[in-house]
């Protein structure tokens, strides 16, 4: 896609030469909108397409949340070994055990008092009375046990019920939230499609929305277009990994459009380096996925990237991501890009015309030689000031370098570090991911247009 390459071009500049990124007006400048943009009291239709993406997101891991909240209540809070779960096993094992004792001794009492009713000397009556004393004492003693084994088995399932009534509740307002989401993008495609029906908004005077041919960001042809409806959220991606684990978190691709996407495709890339931004961490990370079609895990490959099959209009699609740090690792700053592009058919495509680049920090493992879990090298103390959706911040990355939430132009998300090379670094990677995603969309169109 058009779009695309311009992207890659612009960040790809940035990476070559700090000094365009550093320096290169409003298209890397300060998010703040220009004065003009400010004193517009009606939104541009892009503006509203934006709208329209930034509530798709919001739906979208709303949607995640729930789905994640119900599997967590209904399959890891009764595994044997959550806590709540693995109490009410063990004491009602013991509380099981503790009957059957009773029981036992219960049985010891009676034979023991038959023997003495059966005795016919003295001697034996006076035997017969000692074995009765003793296991009533042990009786009485048994049931004490089972009486305390009970009241701990009664504890347990109380502490098990109430973590579930919690998580229930939990549920429930999330689900609110997920509601108050989906009619907040209902709102917003409404007021999409009215200014869209309408003409509203348009400010290039018909020449297609980029000023360059009137293609609005297609490829010559104008097979390839840019669809905002076809997100790519992240959700679970913590804003500080320590070397040495594994992270587990989740892409959603939603399809946002009236129209079934014949095959779809996630794109997805991880790029770090560290606090100096002198040494690329990328041999310190590896990225796999699976999804429910394919549970395998297998490498992220920006190359190959796989199709995820058609996705329906409204319809969303879950891929599972894996990130495993290397215990070595030195600390420092990295991000997770994320993009998603469709090719029909009919040689149709298009895609998400942005980038969304979720930052985390990269903390070495205690012992490790550069740092420990906890300190920021780059600081000396915290980690950086990373924010947002999943412990993590997203900041779209657009065509002119803006942040994609509209309003003009805006910088690439900042690390928490001083020092701007590890910014420039990490763009470099959304370079790398746009330049993939140009590459291969382009090869698939011709094949389908070609088939």
């Amino acid at each position: 896609m058009k779009i695309r390459r311009v992207l890659a071009t612009a960040v790809a500049a940035a990476v070559i030469s700090p000094a365009v990124l550093l320096s290169a007006g409003p298209a890397f400048a300060d998010g703040k909108p220009a004065a003009s943009q400010t004193q517009n009291a009606k939104p541009t239709v892009e503006e509203l397409r934006q709208a329209v993406e930034r509530a798709q997101k919001e739906y979208d891991a709303a949607v995640v949340a729930v789905n994640d909240a119900i599997t967590f209540l209904e399959k890891d809070m009764e595994a044997d070994t959550y806590p709540t779960k693995a109490a009410v096993i063990e004491t009602g094992n013991a509380a099981a055990a503790a009957a059957k004792a009773r029981t036992e001794a219960d049985q010891a009492v009676a034979d023991a008092r038959a023997k003495l009713d059966a005795a016919t000397t003295e001697e034996d009556r006076a035997a017969a009375q000692t074995a009765l004393d003793e296991a009533e004492k042990a009786a009485e003693e048994a049931a004490d046990a089972q009486t305390a084994a009970d009241t701990k088995a009664t504890a347990a399932q109380t502490a098990h019920d109430d973590a579930r009534v919690a998580q229930t509740r939990k549920i429930g307002l999330l689900q609110k939230a997920r509601d108050e989401a989906k009619e907040k993008l209902a709102d917003a495609e409404k007021a999409l499609a009215d200014a869209e029906a309408a003409g509203e908004g348009e400010e290039d005077g018909g020449n297609g929305g980029n000023g360059e041919d009137g293609q609005d960001g297609e490829e010559p042809g104008g097979e390839c277009v840019p669809e905002p409806r076809l997100t790519a959220a992240v959700t679970g991606l913590p804003d500080k990994i320590v070397g040495g684990t594994t992270q587990t978190f989740t892409l959603r691709i939603t399809n946002g459009t009236a129209k079934t996407m014949d095959a779809v495709y996630p794109y997805v890339g991880v790029h770090a380096f560290d606090d100096k931004g002198l040494k690329e961490l990328d041999s310190h990370l590896d990225l796999e996925w699976s999804t429910a079609a394919n549970p395998a895990w297998r490498d992220a490959d920006l190359m190959d990237a796989s199709s995820l099959g058609s996705l329906a209009s409204k319809a969303s699609l879950d891929v599972k991501l894996r990130l495993k740090v290397d215990a070595d690792v030195p600390s420092g700053q990295g991000a997770a890009f994320v993009t998603a592009d469709y090719v029909n058919d009919d040689g149709s495509c298009g895609g998400y015309p942005d980038l969304d680049q979720y930052e985390f920090r990269i903390l070495a493992k205690a012992g490790g030689g550069a740092g420990s879990p906890g300190k920021d090298d780059a600081t000396g103390s915290k980690p950086g000031n990373v924010t947002g959706q999943g412990g993590a911040s997203t900041t779209p990355v657009t065509a002119s370098g803006g942040s994609g939430t509209g309003g003009g132009g805006g910088a690439l998300a900042r690390t928490g570090s001083s020092d701007a090379l590890p910014t420039v670094g990490l763009a470099g990677g959304a370079a790398l991911v746009l330049g993939a995603g140009a590459v291969l969309v382009a090869r698939r169109r011709r094949t389908a247009a070609d088939a």
